[in-house]
């Protein structure tokens, strides 16, 4: 089961955790996609996916109608799936191959109330009704970038139209020194989404170092100090923005529209290596 896989867009691998017997790591082109404990799906190892779940766990109780924007190995969807029984998924990938492969190698048909949309993100969401998902999750990377179409206005309104008025989103994006990129997406959502927060580690808010930043967004209201606190308590003591220090963060930043000319960062290569 461990090694290299041909998918739709080019190869990937799957590596064993040799400390968790049930634990796979999901990489393409070197870069870690997915990681997945086949027997205890609430067990999360890479710090952003933590972070996604800290505003997970803190919307309200019950079953959740969930459109994942980006497949990989579905680690989200089997979290929720596990604490939130009676969920329901789509899951919308466009490498069809790489959704047969966690199919069959990492037992994604044991995830109930599952459904998957081959297709890019933008026409994937397009398939979805209007008003019928609590949560919406973009966590789409080519590689170790993601791709701009997923972070323009443009989207975004497609995105609050498949989302209930009191539904949330969750946005995985990954950038580096300046966070220039993070600041043009901020401004983005802040101009469809009322109420956003901005969750990292120290680090990689700053910009010092390349990394994961979460975006999490609402019409109706997020539970900012709740999540500060849990973020807060996590293994790398995550900062969660808001408010106007978020203003002060995006600092004039323009938000990104269809057609517009914007390079995703690409990490320096030590940061895989």
């Amino acid at each position: 089961m461990p090694g290299l896989y041909p998918v739709t867009f080019g190869e990937v691998e799957l590596l064993r955790d040799l400390d968790r017997q049930d634990g796979w790591v999901l990489s393409k082109d070197g870069v870690p996609q997915s990681y997945v404990d086949l027997k205890d799906p609430t067990f999360l190892e890479f710090e952003y996916v933590r972070l996604m779940a800290d505003v997970i766990d803190l919307l309200q109780d019950g079953p959740l109608s969930c459109v994942h924007v980006g497949g990989g190995a579905c680690t989200i969807p089997r979290y929720v799936a596990a604490t939130r029984p009676g969920s329901r998924h789509i899951v919308i990938e466009p490498d069809g191959l790489l959704v047969n492969l966690v199919r069959e190698q990492l037992e994604l048909r044991s995830v109930p109330r599952l459904k998957v949309i081959v297709e890019g993100g933008r026409e994937g969401t397009a398939k979805v009704w209007d008003g019928s998902a609590d949560l919406v999750v973009l966590d789409a990377f080519t590689g170790a970038t993601m791709p701009v179409e997923l972070a323009t206005a443009e989207y975004m309104g497609d995105i609050a139209r498949v989302l209930r008025p009191d539904g949330t989103l969750l946005i995985n994006l990954a950038d580096g020194k300046g966070l220039a990129f993070a600041r043009r997406l901020l401004a983005t959502v802040t101009g469809t989404f009322r109420h956003v927060a901005l969750l990292a580690e120290p680090g990689v808010m700053r910009g010092r170092r390349f990394g994961n930043l979460i975006v999490a967004a609402s019409r109706t209201g997020l539970p900012v100090d709740l999540l500060a606190r849990r973020a807060a308590g996590g293994l790398t003591q995550a900062r969660c923005v808001h408010g106007e220090a978020l203003t002060n963060f995006i600092a004039g930043a323009y938000p990104i529209k269809d057609g517009d000319s914007v390079l995703a960062p690409v990490p320096p290569p030590a940061v895989f290596g």
